[in-house]
């Protein structure tokens, strides 16, 4: 009965440490049409720029000139100018990062990080993988109901052609 007991336990230990960033057989890596080496975007990136697209870190809130735009224009990726949103989709959140209620079609891509200790829907650039931020269920109910929180740090803001 305790060889059962201690065997039940052991399959149920080995089972559980079967984490999301562990791969299934058979699963690899998600591609970008951009692939480099850290140290290639440590060259090109600034320290803030690489910590947030590369590391998936997060900018202190209420620190990105780009909460203030509400000039007509497009948000491209800061490390390789994929457009991500237009200025008619941003919006006030009121949590200090710019905020969009969705992205350019094929601008971005999705997974999830559990780096919190729960689930949530991670953004990422769709050409290079870049880290943008994270989608919510909290947006304007009147579009989509979606906030994508953007770090502002991992965009830049090229404005509209008159």
């Amino acid at each position: 009965m305790k060889r059962l007991l201690l065997l039940s336990l052991l399959s149920v230990f080995l089972l559980s440490c079967n984490g999301n960033a562990q791969k299934n057989k058979g699963e690899e890596a998600e591609e970008f049409e951009i692939s480099k080496s850290e140290e290639e975007w440590k060259k090109e990136l600034t320290p803030a720029e690489f910590a947030v697209l590369r590391k998936g870190g997060t900018e202190r809130a209420f620190t990105s000139e780009l909460n203030n735009i509400k000039e007509p224009g497009t948000f491209v990726c800061a490390a390789c100018g994929n457009e991500l949103y237009k200025t008619r989709y941003k919006f006030d959140s009121g949590t200090g990062w710019p905020s969009f209620d969705r992205a350019i079609e094929g601008g971005v891509a999705y997974g999830s990080d559990t780096k919190l200790g729960y689930q949530r829907d991670e953004v990422h650039c769709a050409r290079c993988g870049g880290h943008l931020g994270h989608v919510f269920n909290d947006g304007p109910k009147e579009t989509t109901g979606k906030r994508h929180c953007i770090n502002g740090v991992a965009m830049d803001f090229i404005p509209e052609k008159e």
